[in-house]
């Protein structure tokens, strides 16, 4: 399934440090960006993140909840946001069910072979819920800024 502007969010989003289900009825009421990483500490995925927490106070005073969603396990997580400051919620999809659900689970390519992996997605929701805009072309350096620049317009 691909998500498209107009659709809702699914319900869940990922786990927990303490491996709970988070769901975005957990967040009713309030806009959304919901963000796709292939993986802590690398290169592009700290840029991103880095941009994220450095527009953080902006996003969240437009009235958005952030949160940052990767496989990789919650103790991964956790290193990653303690090293490099991220005020934002991070939750694990190890199953990749949340990633196939939001439909970016899909064929990659590098160096000549082809592997299921995370492609680097934005998804932005209004207070519904209902998504908004969907950033397939991510800035890792200026995420925030790309964000803003839409939010703005």
């Amino acid at each position: 399934m691909e998500l498209k502007v107009g659709d809702r969010l699914p319900s869940l989003l990922g786990y927990n440090a303490d491996g709970k289900a988070v769901r975005s009825e957990d967040f009713a009421g309030k806009k959304m960006i919901v963000y796709f990483y292939p993986k802590d500490n690398t290169p592009g995925c700290t840029a991103e993140a880095c941009s994220l927490r450095d527009g953080y106070d902006e996003l969240r005073d437009l009235g958005f909840v952030l949160i940052g969603i990767s496989k990789d396990s919650q103790k991964s997580h956790a290193k990653f946001a303690d090293k490099h400051q991220l005020q934002f919620i991070l939750l694990s999809d190890e199953g990749t069910e949340v990633n196939q659900e939001f439909g970016v689970w899909q064929k990659k390519k590098m160096a000549g072979r082809e592997y299921m992996g995370t492609v680097r997605t934005t998804f932005i929701a209004d207070a519904d819920h209902i998504i908004t805009h969907i950033i397939t072309k991510v800035d890792t350096k200026n995420a925030a800024g790309q964000i803003l620049q839409i939010l703005k317009k």
